[in-house]
């Protein structure tokens, strides 16, 4: 069955266009994301758009093994290499050769085995433990992490080289609370495929109001969370005892949303006028911060005053505590205009006032 990404979100559109392009090209790619967000599935949906599709896929679990192992795991090991090695054992770079080698969780990578994998990703060889054999394998590396890579970087505990040779393009899912409208979607799906797999005779029906209780939910686990509630309400048939009991853990209203960014946060990038590039640290001067910062909680201050007083002048500036002349100035540095339906209004509050000095 043809793997499927579910939703209608722009992350997700973007995300089955990015499949496409990336598949063919075959370029090595670093999957983000929260836990839960379904990183796994946007792999396997590559492997399968891809010209190596019927070829090996093979996963490595990077945060499942310890440090001794996982070098074993993925070049393999020659009888003796090391006590208990009684035969020998083919790594996971030989067993994915022509097809796709999944690094699931690759931020977890101790940095001595970063080296050997750079070596291996470079060349296209690798030695086993224990061998002095050299082998060849071409694999096509794709990767997953809810790691910020480039913090990692930063602070000692990834190689960047490695991740310029493992990153040429990136494919960054959204977690599910910045999404809801997906959620109806993945309800539908998910409750088809369980009444399926439970031999149910319909698929469990939720009525609009617990959809839109979902939708309200802030899903920390994401989509494996949402998987898990859609099986209590099948197999249980729980319902509104299953969102109480979620809802108790909901965030108060107005509370930060914890979310996974490997980029600064949009507000950030909006504030500095950068034009949705990303800031360089030489440029991060805080002076200039304060200032920008400054003049950003100005505007929007400004500017919900003037939209509830209906763009009334005379009334912004007491509620403001400055003078009217202060705040045209504010008005035409910060590029403030009034939206249509206020502009007669606030071309004869201007007038009045204008004559009156």
């Amino acid at each position: 069955m043809k793997t499927e990404l579910i939703g209608v979100s722009s992350n997700i559109e973007k995300i089955k266009k990015q499949i496409s392009q990336v598949a063919s090209a075959g370029l090595n790619t670093v999957v983000y994301g929260e836990t839960g967000v379904g990183k796994e599935l946007v792999v396997q949906m590559l492997f399968e758009q891809s010209p190596r599709f019927g070829n090996p896929f093979v996963k490595v679990n990077c945060a499942a093994l310890p440090d001794t192992l996982l070098e074993s795991e993925m070049f393999g090991y020659e009888p003796g290499a090391f006590t208990g090695a009684i035969r020998k054992m083919r790594g996971k770079f030989e067993q994915a050769n022509g097809g796709l080698l999944f690094l699931d969780e690759i931020g977890d990578i101790p940095l001595a085995l970063q080296a050997k994998l750079l070596h291996a990703l470079q060349d296209g060889e690798f030695t086993p433990l224990g061998s002095e054999n050299t082998y060849k394998s071409n694999v096509w590396i794709v990767a997953a992490t809810n790691h910020e890579l480039k913090r990692d970087i930063e602070k000692g505990d990834f190689r960047s080289d490695l991740y310029y040779r493992i990153n040429e393009t990136t494919v960054k899912i959204e977690p599910l609370r910045n999404r809801p409208e997906d959620i109806p979607y993945l309800v539908k799906y998910y409750g088809d495929k369980y009444a399926l797999e439970f031999d149910r005779k319909k698929p469990a029906t939720l009525g609009n109001g617990m959809i839109d209780r979902l939708c309200q939910y802030h899903w920390p686990g994401n989509v494996r969370e949402l998987q898990n509630v859609l099986r209590r309400f099948l197999i249980l048939n729980e319902g509104e005892d299953v969102l109480d009991s979620m809802m108790v853990n909901k965030p108060p209203a107005g509370a930060a949303k914890a979310s996974f960014r490997s980029e600064p946060v949009p507000d950030l990038i909006n504030l500095l006028g950068l034009n949705g590039e990303e800031p360089k640290l030489d440029s991060l001067s805080l002076k200039e911060i304060g200032r920008r910062t400054s003049d950003f909680v100005e505007k929007q201050v400004i500017s919900y005053v003037l939209d509830k007083t209906g763009w009334n002048r005379s009334r912004a500036n007491k509620i403001l505590g400055i003078s009217y002349k202060t705040l045209l100035s504010k008005i035409n540095d910060l590029e403030l205009t009034p939206p249509q339906q206020f502009e007669r209004d606030s071309a004869s509050d201007t007038s009045a006032q204008d004559s009156i000095i």
